[in-house]
């Protein structure tokens, strides 16, 4: 029954994402509706969670009120907007038009915050999370991306109130990023390619020291220099092994 539940909501869902993709033509009472109106419009539909008529309201005032009462407010909303839609090239076009356009606008630090959150998304498969596949070998940019929003945001805006959320936000980058170069080590094992699944495993403990990927990273060295017949960097390694995890098979 979960495994048929599972199915019927990923056709529930294709048959929602086929939905949101067309494009029908623009209200007409948006068409002819006042900045005030229209961002009154936008307002009440993004606290009714209705984000694709917001958007609606939204990207009319941005493109025929530029220099409204609202405009920045209305960039703000439409980000938000776009990522509750889970649209991310809309997300990110916006997010790096706002902060080009405002830098020092007080509300930056929340700018920096969803654009962290925007790439996490597009790092998300949905389909394979709902399926229970682990896919931590596709491709790392949109996580690498984030990773570095909430650096700069942790960084440059240590007091921010969005802060905490990115630091914890940034451990599970940090996770995430680690095990991708466990699999490419363990693709280069299999490819009898020894010195360079060394030098990824080394990257592990250079750039993601602390996650639970580091004893893997090790045993990985330890193996390749063992087949380099790098002696004396395996009994190196060994060591840092046996004083961090003792109960590894390779050091008993």
């Amino acid at each position: 029954m979960y495994k048929l539940a599972k199915g019927a909501a990923l056709v529930l869902l294709s048959v929602a994402i086929t939905a949101c993709s067309s494009s029908p033509e623009e209200d007409p009472i948006v068409t002819k509706a006042s900045p005030e109106i229209l961002y009154s419009q936008a307002r009440t539909s993004m606290e009714l969670g209705n984000y694709s008529k917001a958007v609606q309201s939204l990207e009319a005032l941005d493109s025929r009120y530029p220099f409204g009462p609202h405009k920045t407010q209305v960039q703000l909303d439409l980000i938000f907007a776009y990522y509750k839609m889970d649209d991310v090239a809309s997300g990110l076009a916006n997010i790096d038009r706002f902060l080009r356009l405002n830098p020092t606008h007080p509300n930056i630090d929340y700018v920096y915050y969803m654009r962290g959150l925007t790439n996490m998304q597009a790092d998300n498969y949905l389909f394979h999370e709902m399926m229970n596949i682990d896919r931590t070998d596709r491709d790392p940019k949109n996580a690498e991306d984030a990773f570095r929003d909430f650096d700069r945001l942790i960084k440059s805006y240590p007091n921010s109130k969005y802060a905490p959320d990115a630091q914890q936000r940034m451990l599970y980058l940090k996770n995430r990023l680690a095990r991708y170069s466990i699999n490419v080590a363990k693709y280069y094992i299999k490819m009898n390619a020894w010195s360079a699944a060394a030098v990824r495993a080394q990257s592990v403990m250079e750039k993601f020291p602390g996650t639970p990927e580091t004893e893997h990273a090790l045993e990985i060295m330890a193996t390749a220099y063992d087949e380099l017949g790098q002696e004396q960097l395996k009994q190196n390694v060994l060591t840092v092994m046996k004083a961090n995890f003792p109960n590894n098979e390779l050091v008993n």
